[in-house]
């Protein structure tokens, strides 16, 4: 019988590591948004540093979740040519991951 605690397993799986990183920049982007909102309003220097580095931290993780993510499909379907959702998954998560180090670079490139 698998154990769903077994830690090894999980991180070790072909799989694993794509299904955990992805997280990373979708919880750091929505983080840096409301940092961003809350220093607009309430015109704090720390929270608009924080918007900075949450917003930066999103835009770096979403190298190894790309990659990781193209790991998977070589690993879990041998390289096989994408169609359908997984298609769309892999065209959205590019645009995605340029969309995010764009917001970084228009908001705060200049920094």
């Amino acid at each position: 019988m698998i154990n769903p605690f077994d830690l090894k397993a999980a991180l070790l799986a072909k799989h694993a590591q794509h299904v955990v990183l992805i997280h990373f920049p979708i919880a750091l982007f929505t983080s840096a948004v409301a940092f961003d909102l809350t220093a607009e309003w309430t015109e704090l220097r720390g929270l608009m540093d924080a918007a900075y580095y949450n917003l930066l931290a999103a835009a770096i993780s979403t190298f190894p979740v790309l990659a990781t993510g193209i790991i998977a499909w070589q690993l879990q379907l041998e390289g096989q040519k994408l169609k359908g959702t997984l298609l769309l998954h892999l065209v959205l998560a590019c645009i995605s991951s340029a969309m995010i180090w764009l917001v970084w670079w228009l908001h705060f490139g200049g920094r």
